[in-house]
Parts: C-alpha cells; sequence; structure tokens
C-alpha cells in the first residue's frame, strides 16, 4: 500500500515532523563544532541512522534526510567538495531505510552563505547548489523537499524556484535573526504570502529561535494566508533581547542549561495547533523526548499499555514515594 504524501497528511490534520541532528550529534561526538557539516552520513552513518530511529520511535511522522550544509561550497570549507554526492545519497538511503513503511522522507535544502540581493552572478551559484544536491536527492527518491533556515527571503523563494522542478510538494521556511523581519526586511506576513505566491506548498518559520519567541511570528503568517503553514523552533531558552540562540554566548558549547523541557515542547505543539499550524516539528536542540512529548500533546502516539503493578501499600520507587504518580494522573 502506498504511502500517503505529505500534502494529503496535512490535509487530514497536523503532521508531526523530527527533531534536530546537527547539535544532537555534535553533542555525541560525530559532527565538529563551528562547520556543523554533515559527513556522518558517510563517516559514521550508524549515529545518523540511530538518531533517525529515536525520532522515528518517538513518534515523528517526516525524517528529513541529513543533507544540511551538504552542498559544495560548504563542504570545501572541510575539504569534503567531492563528496557532495556520497553524503546526500548516503542520508536520504539512511533515513529511507528508518522510515520504512510509515516516515515521510523529506530531502533538505539549506542556507548557502553565497546569497547576495541583486546579484545575479550568487543568484546563480544558488541555484547550481541547490541543483546539485536536489539531483541526487531525487534519485534516491525523497517524499518532498524542505528548504529551511533562510534569513533571506530571496535565498528562499530560489530554493521554491529549484525545487518546484522536481515535481514534488515543497516545504520553504525563513527565519528572524533578532529582528522580527528577513534579512531584506519583510515581515512574516510578507515572507508567507511571497512564498506561497512563488509556488511553496507549505511554508513557515524554523531554527534561530525558541518557541516563545517564533509563535508570534507564526500567528501573524496564519492571519494573513490560508496555506499550509510548517513551524520548527530550536529547544533552547533565549532572552527577548537576543531570541536568535547562535547569537547567545553560549552558543555551541553551553547550551546544556538553556535546554527547554520535554514539558516545553509539549505546550509549544498544543499552541501552534491552537493558531492553526499544520506542520509542527523543531529543530537545533530538540531531541526524542521533545519529539515524543509533542507526540503525546497531538495525539500521535498510543497509551503506553505495558504492565506496570504498583507497589500497593510500600511504594516500589521514588516516583511514588514522592506522590508524582498522582502529579501524573493530575495531567
Amino acid at each position: 500500500m502506498k504511502k500517503k504524501g505529505i500534502l494529503e497528511r496535512l490535509k487530514e490534520g497536523p503532521v508531526l515532523g523530527d527533531g534536530g541532528y546537527l547539535l544532537e550529534l555534535e553533542k555525541r561526538g560525530w559532527v565538529r563544532p563551528g562547520p556543523f557539516t554533515p559527513e556522518v552520513a558517510i563517516v559514521y552513518p550508524d549515529a545518523l541512522r540511530e538518531l533517525h530511529i529515536e525520532f522515528r520511535n518517538a513518534g515523528a511522522e517526516v525524517l528529513q534526510a541529513l543533507t544540511f550544509y551538504a552542498s559544495r561550497d560548504k563542504l570545501a570549507t572541510v575539504g569534503l567538495e567531492d563528496r557532495v554526492e556520497d553524503i546526500n545519497r548516503s542520508a536520504v538511503r539512511i533515513a529511507k531505510e528508518v522510515a520504512g513503511d510509515d516516515c515521510l522522507v523529506a530531502g533538505n535544502l539549506s542556507l548557502t552563505w553565497m546569497y547576495e540581493p541583486n546579484s545575479a552572478t550568487a543568484a546563480d551559484r544558488v541555484r547550481e547548489t541547490f541543483d546539485e544536491q536536489l539531483r541526487v536527492q531525487i534519485e534516491e527518491g525523497v517524499d518532498f523537499i524542505i528548504g529551511e533556515t533562510f534569513s533571506w527571503l530571496g535565498e528562499a523563494l530560489l530554493a521554491v524556484e529549484r525545487a518546484k522542478k522536481t515535481g514534488l510538494p515543497v516545504m520553504v521556511t525563513i527565519c528572524f535573526e533578532n529582528k522580527d523581519e528577513t534579512a531584506e526586511g519583510k515581515n512574516a506576513a510578507d515572507a508567507a504570502k511571497a512564498l506561497l505566491d512563488a509556488g511553496a506548498d507549505i511554508v513557515g518559520m524554523n531554527c534561530l529561535r525558541p518557541p516563545q519567541h517564533i509563535l508570534g511570528p507564526m500567528a501573524e503568517m496564519r492571519r494573513a494566508v490560508s496555506g499550509y503553514l510548517a513551524c520548527q523552533p530550536v529547544g533552547s531558552k533565549t532572552p527577548k533581547t537576543k531570541p536568535d540562540f547562535t547569537s547567545l554566548p553560549e552558543f555551541p558549547y553551553a547550551l546544556d542549561p538553556l535546554q527547554l523541557t520535554r514539558k516545553d515542547m509539549g505546550e509549544y505543539a498544543a499552541q501552534a495547533r491552537d493558531i492553526g499550524i499544520n506542520y509542527i516539528g523543531s529543530c537545533c536542540g530538540s531531541v526524542a523526548s521533545h519529539v515524543r512529548e509533542m507526540a503525546k500533546v497531538l495525539g500521535k502516539l498510543p497509551p503506553d499499555d505495558r504492565i506496570w503493578k504498583k507497589g500497593g501499600a510500600k511504594p516500589m520507587s521514588a516516583f511514588e514515594y514522592y506522590d508524582h504518580d498522582k502529579e501524573e494522573v493530575k495531567k
């Protein structure tokens, strides 16, 4: 039986995305901090496979191939420009293996760091970069394309342009740094309209900001457009004065104390659903426990039916001893 595509699933209700890959794999020692390039897909594929399994088992309905930063110029910074095809191909194959018949697999394009406004030469370079990755991802059979983390709306529009040529559904999301606007000064509503007008099937925001600082602009998008919206915030707390977590002095080595709780991410999932977000995912710093809590809130996981016989009059765990089980019932 053929899997339902992303647009079919969105018609039926919110779709739950996965979490963050590069930062989590960096914490586990498989991605180098600084460049954050995804050569783990060929250097130690089992580490990537395991993280996909964790997200799948947590309830994610989409697994993103780890092809973020798997572009020629970005890989050249670590001497791997000749491994573009190998990394993209391996990343998609690993995601597809884990996805099986349940999850969809999204190809992935990311910011290139080469875009320049009003530069035809730079735009063509970005197009070539996207096309090189897309060719391999399409050959490996991704289900749809996600383009993400674009501070420049202009670059996001190029991602729509190239991804639409594949004939697959296209989701493209922008990101806001420390101001509530794109690099060229467009607000959330205008950016959403522009992306949808360009042909994107799903638009929204991802990365840089936690739920607290991303849901406001997402609500502006929802008021402005009727199309499918996607939201994928980071899993780290940030102050109002510096909502972009990459601008904090704690990035990337001391983010641990800033990590959101699973309860925080569950509350985000509920708020996103109530705003009218259709694709509810997460990004850097979001791990399987976060995704699992989001899945529970969105009704994506069945109740835990494992047997647990409590100790009767005598507590058999600190969970019972301190009445945490009663708190669980209150929820």
